[in-house]
This record gives C-alpha cells, sequence and structure tokens, in this order.
C-alpha cells in the first residue's frame, strides 16, 4: 500500500483546501478558508521547529496522509498538546439533578445540560480527514493511530489527558438538530454559520453570548434532545476505533452539534502505551502481521503500514515499508500491530 503519513508542508494548503470543500460541515478543524488553513500550517510548523526535548506547549501538529506513487495529498489529522489556551475551551457536560419533595413524597431527576470549561489543558486529536475516493483499506484506521505513535515519540509534549471530539449529528441540509434546539436560539445565526465563523475566529463569541445558566433537556425539542452525545453516522466507527483504544464517554457534548467528546489517560490509551521504542533487525519481512511502523522525530516522523514481526532483538519489517520510513537495520522504530 503506497502510503505515508508525514508532516504537513506549507505547499500543502492547496490540497488541504480541496479536502476542506469535501467535509459537509461540522468540521470545525478543516475549514473551506485559505486564510485560515495557512495559520494553521504556519502554527504547525512552528510546533514543529520547536527543540525534540521541548516540554508540553501550546502547538498544533498537522499530519498528512499522502501517496507515495503519486504525491497526492488523500488525508489529513491534527494534534493538539494543550487545549483551551488561545480560546476557552467550552463544552456541555449532561448532568444528573435529583431532587425530592418530603409532602409529595415523590423524587424527580432532572436532566440538564451545563457549560463548563472542565476539558481545558487536555491534549486533542482532531481534525481526521480522508479524502472519500480513499476510505477502503484501513486508511482512516492508519491517520487515527499514526497519531498515538506520534504521541509516544513525544510524549513529553502532550497533557496526560487526552480527549478526541466526534462530529454530532447533521441533516440533509446541512443544519445542526442539536444547535437549532439550544445555541442557535441565542446567536441568531444557522449552523453553518457559527460553525464556519468558529473555525476561522475562535469561540469567543460562545462566552460572550452563551447563557452560563444550566439547560434543562427536558425543555428541548425531541430531535435537539436525541442528538445529545450521538456521534454522526459516519464517526460510528470512530467511536469504536476510539474505545478500543480505552477512551470512554463521561457525558461530554459538543457546543455546537452535541457529539460526544471522548476522553482518556494519554498513558492508557492502547496504542501509545504499546509503542515503545525498538531497534530493526531486518527489512525483508514478508510474513508478519499487518502493523503500524513510525520512525523519526517531529518534521522527520514517517508512519505506514508493515509486515512486521517480533524477534529475538528487535523487529523485522518488509522491504517496501522500509523504503518507505528511510530506515535501515539498527535503526529505531515504534510499532502496533493493526
Amino acid at each position: 500500500m503506497s502510503f505515508i503519513i508525514r508532516a504537513a508542508k506549507t505547499e500543502d494548503l492547496q490540497p488541504l483546501y480541496e479536502m476542506a470543500k469535501l467535509t459537509g460541515g461540522g468540521f470545525t478543524n478543516l475549514p473551506p478558508d485559505r486564510k485560515a488553513l495557512t495559520t494553521k500550517l504556519e502554527r504547525s510548523a512552528a510546533a514543529f521547529a520547536r527543540p525534540t526535548d521541548a516540554e508540553l506547549g501550546d502547538d498544533q501538529f498537522v499530519l498528512i496522509l499522502e501517496n507515495t506513487e503519486t504525491g497526492e495529498v488523500r488525508g489529513t489529522c491534527q494534534l493538539f498538546t494543550q487545549v483551551g489556551k488561545q480560546w476557552p475551551f467550552y463544552s456541555y457536560r449532561h448532568n444528573t439533578l435529583t431532587q425530592h419533595s418530603k409532602e409529595l413524597d415523590r423524587t424527580f431527576s432532572a436532566q440538564m445540560l451545563q457549560l463548563t470549561t472542565d476539558l481545558e489543558g487536555s491534549s486533542e486529536v482532531g481534525g481526521l480527514f480522508l479524502h472519500p475516493s480513499e476510505r477502503a483499506g484501513g486508511l482512516g484506521l492508519l491517520l487515527a493511530r499514526s497519531r498515538y505513535l506520534f504521541i509516544a515519540a513525544h510524549r513529553q509534549r502532550f497533557a496526560d489527558k487526552i480527549l478526541a471530539e466526534l462530529r454530532g449529528i447533521i441533516d440533509e441540509r446541512g443544519g445542526s438538530p442539536f444547535w437549532d434546539g439550544v445555541a442557535g436560539r441565542f446567536f441568531g445565526m444557522s449552523f453553518q454559520e457559527a460553525d464556519y465563523f468558529n473555525a476561522v475566529n475562535g469561540n469567543q463569541f460562545i462566552a460572550d453570548l452563551m447563557p452560563k445558566h444550566p439547560i434543562y433537556i427536558a425543555m428541548l425539542p425531541e430531535v435537539a434532545r436525541t442528538a445529545i452525545g450521538m456521534p454522526h453516522p459516519s464517526g460510528r466507527a470512530a467511536m469504536r476505533m476510539l474505545e478500543n483504544e480505552g477512551f470512554a464517554y463521561e457525558g461530554y457534548v459538543d457546543i455546537f452539534d452535541g457529539g460526544p467528546s471522548m476522553t482518556a489517560r494519554t498513558d492508557n490509551v492502547k496504542s501509545i502505551a504499546a509503542a515503545t521504542p525498538v531497534n530493526l533487525t531486518d527489512t525483508d519481512n514478508s510474513d508478519g502481521t499487518r502493523s503500524l511502523v513510525a520512525t523519526g522525530e517531529l518534521t522527520d516522523f514517517k508512519c505506514c503500514y508493515a509486515s512486521a514481526s517480533k524477534t529475538a532483538d528487535g523487529i523485522a519489517i518488509d522491504a517496501e515499508a522500509a523504503a518507505k520510513l528511510g530506515v535501515a537495520v539498527g535503526d529505531t522504530v515504534r510499532s502496533v500491530a493493526r
């Protein structure tokens, strides 16, 4: 499979812009706006330029899925080392308030949404988009899990808690039932307008206009209630993938579309814990297990699928993967089985 994950470059702007136009809305980390994408690539370049042994900061890394035969960019994903540093990081927390009346001898539990910044300071994996023509052969999984190998290689640059936001329910018009039932009532903006404004300008307008009091879920329209904590149909597989890695849904939802925010302890994410550095002992292995193998740090980071087998002194991979990664016997790599 002629695909590899690598660090984004400034010349990736045009293919990123073309992919951004295909997202269909609700994809804040990949807006179809050249200026916003240019800023994102510049911020990523600054993050890659920080010293290898740099500690936790406010970094954003953009990774690219490239077809090594054609040179085409076919997907992207992102990592944020700490959310909530440039702007507050808002979520709704789905809570329950239980009250009891002695006179009526009745207990009532109210489901509520509370605006919170609980997740500020966490690292985030996000911005994953795969070109529609490439949604086969495990490329989405390669994009998603390559981020964990990147974190393992730069663990000191990431927080102890990590989150992943999944896109919520979007209707056939590109609108959000959750937005229409909750925030849209206060902003006088459609979901698409608010989502685009947030992607380009940040979410300070949420702090300025969003009501700070809890919202009783029973008072929302049914279509908004049923969207709370539900991923977009296209994101169900991603949710299962996150759960397999050790992420869990703990009641946090996106303030725009109500999609679930999945969280985990960084060191407990399976692929991060498993991606320990090993010595490459052979580059002519064709009978191993299909695995993700990564090498390099920062701009030299690369990740691809390989046929990999454990050996007495390390790991053996196939010749094609070794060539794509630019590694030889004696080099250090990280690997996790698919």
